[in-house]
């Protein structure tokens, strides 16, 4: 059930839209939204989108609740269960999805963007501000060089051409002799020939000292991916995949997970489990925390005019990872089991307790003063402390680099999503570690300590930082 005050956040988002004009503009948008890439594979998630979007700037908000959406769009009965039947809240989590993955790839061109909250089937529509980069600043600041140059050009030509006449004895203006004109000339062509050739030697020195400024601030892991040519793919953890292992009866392996088995014996299902089930089996979801952490690396990705691919953990396929594409993986091998593939090269190794229900953390190669087990106290988002990681590992038998961004819970995660986005913060860890951004690219591994309360990860810092084995190749 929607409260007031979120109605009142969707009303206030859509008076926004405050003239006749702004309404075709945000109905144009979204059908842009519907008709790209993100949404082409889903006719449904399109439909939802198209539907709470025009409800919104209708003002019928009463019409933007689950029971509503369900018989208006879905065309449920009137009296159908919501806990039973999760179609709208399936449908909206997968429109989050692929509203993530549109504006990762157009939001800087976009003039309106279109969100849809968590817990909320009202959306926000928001305009979008754009302020011209670098690049129009560098190309007025060069047309105002070239207007100036072009001024100064005339204005010699204009001199010279006076002074080619001379008074005689009479006061007549007379032609001056060759030999001064032909001075004049090849001095106004040497001073100009030295300007263009300072401009030049300027202009190659101000690009060396503005791409060597960009290097020396990029630490790893972004440095190797924003300079590679290959593409960069978001990997988002598989929010059901507990439940799926908790009715599986233990540890999915990465194997089954790849090959889609992941329905247990079905004789053993009771009808409620089996309709329970089929809802877990249906669409690709991605967590909050995992969109938080995808939109803050999209942005960055931006800034260095890097695309990248966002994809929920059940699209991938094994074959997808033989290739020599640099990839991010959200969550640890209980969330999302990709993880467990470049488990071996870890330090900090991510083990399931069955007795606590929670993942712990062993460390294989203790040094000196570094405990062998960490073990979160925090359990099921109550208030204590827990772990994550921040690992650069390589994908073996491929030139592709490989970041893992994994804690013991969704804090964790969360947690380690926030350092590994802040640059400052990142570059203080890694120096602490003993890799510089000068230095030849090495894998990594930090643990991260972190104190959650009420499902926030507070006090983050790096409990252990290990440089691992080999180096990193570029691809």
């Amino acid at each position: 059930m929607q409260s007031t005050s979120n109605i009142n956040d969707g009303e206030r988002t859509i008076k926004t839209i405050e003239s006749e004009e702004d309404r075709v503009l945000v109905q144009k948008h979204l059908n842009e939204v519907i008709e790209g890439a993100a949404f082409r594979g889903s006719h449904r998630s399109g439909q939802f989108l198209k539907y709470i979007v025009e409800q919104a700037i209708a003002g019928r908000f009463e019409c933007l609740k689950e029971r509503v959406i369900g018989v208006e769009l879905f065309g449920r009965a009137p009296s159908y269960d919501t806990g039973e039947d999760a179609i709208v809240r399936v449908t909206a989590s997968d429109v989050r999805k692929r509203l993530l993955q549109h504006y990762g790839r157009y939001g800087t061109t976009s003039r309106f963007r279109i969100n849809l909250p968590p817990g909320s089937y009202i959306p926000e529509i928001t305009r979008e501000e754009h302020r011209e980069g670098n690049g129009g600043s560098g190309a007025h600041a060069a047309n105002g060089s070239a207007a100036v140059l072009h001024a100064t050009t005339q204005a010699s030509e204009s001199s010279a051409k006076v002074s080619e006449l001379t008074p005689d004895k009479a006061g007549q203006l007379q032609p001056a002799p060759v030999e001064n004109k032909s001075n004049r000339r090849l001095l106004f062509v040497g001073i100009l020939l030295a300007t263009i050739f300072n401009l030049g030697i300027w202009g190659v020195f101000w690009k060396h000292a503005d791409h060597a400024n960009h290097a020396l601030s990029t630490p790893l892991p972004w440095s190797v991916f924003f300079s590679s040519p290959r593409p960069l793919h978001l990997i988002t953890s598989d929010p059901d995949i507990a439940e799926i292992q908790q009715y599986a009866g233990g540890q999915i392996s990465t194997s089954n997970y790849a090959n889609h088995n992941l329905i247990p014996i079905p004789d053993n299902m009771t009808p409620e489990i089996q309709s329970f089930w089929e809802v877990l089996m249906k669409e690709d979801k991605a967590s909050f925390v995992d969109a938080k952490i995808a939109a803050k690396i999209a942005a960055l990705a931006q800034t260095y005019t890097k695309h990248i691919e966002v994809h929920a953990a059940r699209n991938l396929q094994m074959s997808d990872l033989q290739t020599d594409d640099n990839y991010i993986f959200l969550g640890s091998p209980r969330s999302n089991p990709w993880s467990a593939l470049f488990g071996d090269q870890l330090d900090f190794q991510f083990s399931f307790d069955p007795n606590s229900g929670q993942e712990i953390l062993r460390n294989i190669h203790p040094k000196p003063h570094e405990a062998p087990l960490y073990v979160p106290t925090a359990l099921g988002g109550a208030t204590g402390q827990s772990y994550a990681i921040v690992a650069l590992v390589r994908n073996p038998d491929q030139a592709g680099q490989v970041l893992l961004i994994a804690g013991a819970n969704a804090e964790g995660t969360e947690a380690a999503g926030k350092l590994v986005t802040d640059m400052p913060r990142l570059i203080a860890a890694l120096r602490d570690c003993g890799i510089s951004t000068t230095d030849t690219p090495r894998h990594f591994e930090l643990l991260l300590k972190l104190n959650t309360m009420a499902g926030s990860p507070d006090n983050i810092y790096v409990e252990a930082c290990h440089i691992l084995s080999d180096s990193v190749t570029r691809p």
